[in-house]
């Protein structure tokens, strides 16, 4: 009888460290399984941190004009990533590797050279002031440094500003305020603040002995225009014929100096990748067309005329008869730039003359110069030294202006155009 009870107790002990184990097993497997996870996890989080912090670092050295090679490592602890610093168009991309205890993360970076430029107004105009007749309009605001004029049914739709002691508003139609130290023979829709106002409606409310609204310069220097001009040239130049380099067919060009006068007309197609400057005249004409390239969506493209050893009769830009002006992706435009400089210096000559149907995302710009707009053109900003718009000529701006980022330029420094995680 005792030896049966010795017999049941051992298989009882047996079972019961059966089941023991059982259940230890079944217990302890999914908790290991999890632990390998969490490893894992650590392992990985540990790889990206790697990888981040490297990329971090170029580009940190990068927008800081600091020293990058093609190849760079950075060690914490025991482990190492490493990364690879290629060129892109317009910039650089960035590929850092973390590796840690064999688990990898791979990251992204591509930065573009931008410079910002940002266009405040409608129009926006110098000491040689504006003149705006013949139907006219301009949907936007206008700021001048001088005088601001108009006859023959313009329109301003917005407010418009002639700054400083002599700042004038003379027979101009506005639909919101005036702002200049004297208002007259205009309607103002809105507010009108002055020193002195004669023959002048006013629909909102008049505001004797306001201040004069302080001068601004124009939002481009020439200093960065001529960085531009040192991007454009490093590109390499290209080759004229008889004094001419002639846009033919379709052509994909920037950045690139053209030392001569350049021609686009009928059927042929320029397409930007980076800007152009010309040191003669350029001429835009019958149904040409010029676009900013895919590869630049969100961008603007600057092309300028500047001859430096003449910039009163040389320097200057025509754009006639249907030419179109194409953007890539949102507030990407083609900016228009004329250094020449006889309207400054009290010369005849237009800097850039724009008429006959022209339109698209174009802008205009001449610091020195006088641009003249006319029959039927729709432009997205114009800013000159002088200004005149009339026969039908649009000024539509778009809100987009205010924070423009150009291709290339020194000034603007490496911006993140791109981050991700990659295989």
């Amino acid at each position: 009888m005792k030896k049966n009870e010795g017999q049941a107790l051992i298989t009882a002990i047996i079972f019961f460290l059966f089941i023991s184990t059982t259940i230890t097993l079944g217990v302890a497997k999914p908790v290991l399984h999890q632990l390998s996870i969490s490893n894992d996890l650590v392992r990985s989080k540990n790889s990206y941190f790697l990888s981040e912090s490297l990329s971090e670092d170029i580009v940190y050295r990068l927008k800081t004009d600091k020293q990058v090679g093609s190849s760079e490592s950075l060690t914490l602890g025991s482990e190492t990533a490493t990364a690879s610093v290629s060129d892109i168009l317009g910039g650089k991309s960035i590929v850092a590797t973390g590796n840690f205890s064999d688990s990898v993360r791979k990251v992204r970076t591509d930065l573009i050279m931008g410079s910002g430029v940002s266009f405040s107004y409608g129009v926006q105009v110098g000491d040689g002031g504006l003149n705006i007749s013949n139907s006219a309009t301009v949907e936007g605001n206008v700021f001048s440094n001088g005088p601001i004029t108009g006859q023959n049914s313009n329109l301003i739709k917005g407010d418009v500003i002639s700054a400083g002691p002599t700042g004038l508003i003379d027979g101009v139609q506005a639909t919101s305020s005036a702002y200049a130290h004297t208002i007259r023979d205009s309607q103002i829709d809105k507010d009108a603040h002055y020193q002195v106002i004669s023959g002048t409606t006013v629909g909102g409310v008049l505001y004797p002995n306001s201040p004069d609204q302080a001068v601004s310069p124009l939002p481009i220097s020439d200093a960065l225009i001529a960085d531009w001009e040192s991007v454009a040239a490093a590109g390499g130049t290209v080759t004229c014929s008889g004094g001419n380099y002639n846009i033919s067919g379709s052509v994909t060009l920037g950045p690139k100096k053209i030392p001569c006068n350049l021609s686009i007309d009928g059927s042929d197609r320029l397409y930007l990748t980076g800007p152009l400057w010309v040191t003669g005249n350029i001429q835009f004409s019958n149904t040409s067309k010029v676009a900013v390239d895919e590869s630049l969506s969100g961008r603007t493209v600057a092309i300028i005329a500047d001859n430096p050893s003449n910039q009163t009769s040389s320097s200057k830009i025509s754009a006639s008869n249907s030419t179109e002006f194409q953007g890539a992706g949102a507030n990407s435009y083609i900016l228009l730039i004329s250094q020449n400089k006889s309207a400054e210096q009290g010369g005849g000559t237009s800097a850039i003359d724009v008429n006959n149907s022209v339109f698209g995302k174009v802008l205009v710009y001449a610091g020195h110069g006088k641009i003249v707009i006319s029959n039927t053109v729709n432009l997205k900003e114009v800013t000159a030294y002088r200004i005149e718009i009339n026969n039908s000529a649009k000024v539509i701006y778009e809100t987009g202006l205010a924070n423009l980022l150009f291709t290339t330029g020194p000034s603007g420094g490496y911006t993140i155009d791109e981050w991700k995680e990659t295989e």
